[in-house]
């Protein structure tokens, strides 16, 4: 199972996370981030202040990912440091997921940050940020 880890010098055992972002295309990102990462489309919303959007995420875990769009357009670009790291429980889960980008032609991308280049492999969605994907590890 895919989990993302966090370091804080104060945890709350009842913290959830989300990450949102506003994008150009919310069926692209569905495809994407369901068929190479395997997320499930927990819920969506249409016309919600003018807003459609949907959460994806894996059923029962504490954190999902939120897609928005808008009549206005997204005013953001990606950079190379603008990364979501999702962290394999195993080798072969990493194996698996590696394998699933590679399936689908998307080719890995050198890291901006040498860090991710030792501790695991950088491909990038359809709209260009960055997914690292990697190994868990003890803080």
């Amino acid at each position: 199972m895919l989990r993302i880890k966090y370091s804080l010098v104060v945890v709350i055992n009842t913290m959830k996370f989300r990450f949102a972002r506003h994008t150009r295309d919310l069926n692209r990102i569905i495809d994407f981030y369901g068929r190479v990462l395997g997320l499930k489309v927990l819920a969506q919303f249409k016309g919600h202040a003018n807003y459609d959007g949907v959460f994806l995420g894996l059923p029962g875990a504490d954190w999902h990912l939120e897609f928005t769009v808008s009549d206005t357009e997204p005013n953001h670009l990606p950079d190379d440091d603008d990364l979501l790291v999702f962290y394999a429980e195993t080798v072969a889960e990493f194996n698996i997921i590696k394998e699933k980008f590679i399936a689908e032609k998307i080719k890995p991308v050198t890291p901006k940050n040498p860090y991710w280049k030792k501790n695991g492999i950088t491909f990038e969605d359809p709209e260009g940020y960055r997914i690292v994907i990697s190994l868990i590890r003890e803080l």
